[in-house]
């Protein structure tokens, strides 16, 4: 079978290896579509932690091709979803209902071989089902979805609520729509990308804003901004130290900053803490997908987003190396990796 391997930073190779077979309590997947991550760029530049060599792919669904010893909840040939995040459950974060944190997680396409494959093997405590005649497309959206449904449970979005998102990916626009379906009353989304500002106001939000044509700060925080005084959330999606220090300047006295996006280890931003303590902002991170796959996969084959709309391109895995290494084009909100 194919896969791509991450063999060192910078270095992703398409190689023919073994077809993995799968072990005691495991399925063996049939990748159907995945999708291409932000973080996923991080791993090829050395910037986030990763084993290597390694297969990538953290987002992907498939089919069930052969089951395991133990296996066999999920029959063959069902459609999936795949959790990566595999805790122990037995440590401490584990014990007290918070598996993100769990201080020996695994995660497929980090850790072990993942989707940007023809086949993976994967838990089946791990997998959840889908209607079998999804696309395969939209499936693969379960595990981002599943990660911003943490971040609004983190945000606690009433209705009524202002939010602003800072960053106009496919995490921006997935929570813009979240934030509508939360009850939000004014949801704001800033990106420099015309073409997503558009997209944007067509999924559901009310305003958006090219941070480049001024002071962002006063477009919406400001005495004639869109919200005076104020967003009562923010939810930071852009994972670049300017949204950072956006962030915290357009929330409003109490009001909550949920940082999301993911910025290169290392990186540090300037905060006063003052201000944080005299505004009593809630300033809170939002990692991973604790518990929140199955909503997600619900979601997903629920039709309650757009999802369609987010794909940007499709492309073969014999392309990956070539779309990681280049970087986003111009106007990317979502690539789709097709196996096979």
């Amino acid at each position: 079978m194919q896969a791509a391997r991450l063999r060192a930073v910078g270095e992703m190779r398409v190689e023919t290896v073994d077809r993995p077979v799968p072990g005691p309590g495991e399925l063996l997947v049939r990748v159907r579509g995945a999708g291409l991550c932000g973080s996923d760029r991080h791993m090829f530049h050395g910037e986030y932690p990763t084993a290597l060599p390694v297969t990538l792919g953290h987002e992907f669904c498939g089919t069930v091709e052969a089951v395991g010893e133990s296996a066999g909840r999920i029959p063959v040939g069902t459609l999936v979803t795949v959790d990566p995040n595999i805790a122990c459950g037995y440590c401490p974060a584990c014990r007290a209902g918070r598996p993100n944190l769990c201080h020996n997680l695994v995660a497929i396409g980090v850790f072990r071989d993942g989707g940007f494959a023809d086949y993976v093997v994967v838990p089946e405590a791990q997998a959840f089902a889908l209607p079998a005649d999804l696309p395969p497309h939209r499936g693969a959206f379960s595990e981002p979805l599943a990660c911003c449904l943490h971040g609004l449970d983190v945000a606690r979005i009433r209705p009524g609520d202002s939010v602003a998102v800072l960053g106009g990916g496919v995490i921006g626009l997935l929570m813009v729509q979240l934030a509508r379906l939360a009850g939000a009353e004014t949801v704001v989304l800033s990106t420099r990308q015309v073409a997503r500002r558009r997209l944007a106001l067509d999924l559901g939000a009310t305003h958006a804003v090219d941070p480049a044509a001024g002071d962002l700060v006063a477009a919406i925080a400001g005495p004639g901004g869109i919200a005076p005084d104020g967003v009562d959330v923010v939810l930071e999606c852009a994972g670049v130290p300017d949204t950072f220090r956006q962030s915290i300047a357009i929330a409003r006295r109490g009001g909550a900053v949920v940082v999301f996006g993911v910025m290169a280890q290392g990186t540090t931003v300037a905060v006063e803490p003052f201000d944080l303590l005299f505004r009593e902002l809630r300033l809170e991170g939002a990692y991973l997908n604790p518990m929140t796959h199955a909503r997600a996969a619900r979601m997903v084959a629920s039709d309650a987003l757009e999802l369609d709309r987010l794909v940007t391109r499709t492309i073969p895995l014999a392309d990956l190396p070539a779309a990681l290494a280049g970087g986003p084009e111009q106007g990317e909100v979502k690539t789709i990796i097709t196996p096979g």
